[in-house]
């Protein structure tokens, strides 16, 4: 499995990461839904699920994603029954407030996020003007940085959900409780994340190539036929991102919609970079 990750200049020193949007993930629905099925449901299934394991250092790794795993279950259903509220409800304004706290959330972390642990090789794609090293160094730092950053977060996180739990004696939603839980989950996933591009960008620094991107239909229809042999990281000069980003020193809102547009890429989580300093 690989990835197709962006990065460029977005205003000054800040630099936008940001992987394409996958879309084979719509063809693998059917594999993604057995998988789900035969995740626990319940916390009798998750108890005799995490039981059923050996103990040894592999079990509890991986007992660890089963729990996040039906955490994050649990969450999903939980927004979706708040996103299907009637407007103007009380769910309704949870659903609003979730929205602003979501709208907090750094895009970096959200890049993170996007590297699941099945990856096995990134193409980065940058402009031709930048240097492949300096990319790659700054993409390798934000890799590093992710593995300390979230693993204090995550554990900062994992430490608060007993004190918001108290919450559940109020005759309301626990709100606290719901969004520490979210930020544990999304912290964890952020760190294996981080390490996961951070192993990939570390063992390929001997096989690194830059060649001009023309035509990335044909170039992406051409690395789908024979991928066996690539290595962790290809390293992609693009001509016509340099273009599209000009020689300002920011970049405007409708040509970050038209690399969007061109590139495969979610216009809000790219949007985010303006707001946010990396």
């Amino acid at each position: 499995m690989r990835a197709r990750v962006l990065v460029f200049p977005i205003k000054g020193r800040n630099w936008c990461f940001i992987r394409s949007v996958d879309r084979s993930t719509t063809s693998n629905s059917s594999s993604s839904s057995s998988s789900e099925s035969s995740s626990p449901t319940t916390f009798k299934q998750l108890w005799h699920k995490i039981s059923s394991q050996k103990s040894s250092a592999s079990s509890a790794a991986a007992n660890v994603e089963i729990c996040i795993d039906f955490a994050a279950n649990k969450m999903n259903k939980a927004w979706s029954g708040l996103e299907k509220a009637p407007p103007g409800s009380f769910k309704s304004k949870i659903h609003s407030l979730g929205l602003k706290l979501l709208s907090r959330v750094k895009p970096s972390e959200i890049f993170l996020k996007s590297i699941p642990k099945q990856l096995t090789g990134v193409e980065v794609v940058f402009p031709s003007s930048l240097n492949p090293r300096l990319v790659r160094r700054r993409l390798r730092h934000m890799a590093l940085r992710g593995t300390i950053v979230h693993k204090n977060y995550f554990y900062g996180s994992v430490t608060l959900l007993p004190v918001t739990s108290a919450f559940a004696v109020l005759p309301l939603p626990n709100v606290p409780f719901f969004w520490m839980l979210f930020r544990t989950y999304s912290h964890w996933r952020a760190l294996k994340g981080s390490e996961k591009l951070l192993e990939l960008v570390s063992d390929s620094s001997k096989n690194q190539n830059s060649p001009k991107i023309e035509d990335h239909g044909n170039e992406a229809a051409e690395k789908k036929t024979d991928t066996s042999h690539d290595p962790p990281l290809i390293m992609e000069a693009s001509e016509e991102l340099e273009r599209l980003i000009g020689d300002g020193n920011e970049v405007s809102k409708c040509s970050l919609k038209d690399i969007c547009k061109i590139f495969d890429l979610n216009t809000m989580d790219v949007l985010k970079y303006q707001q946010h300093q990396i």
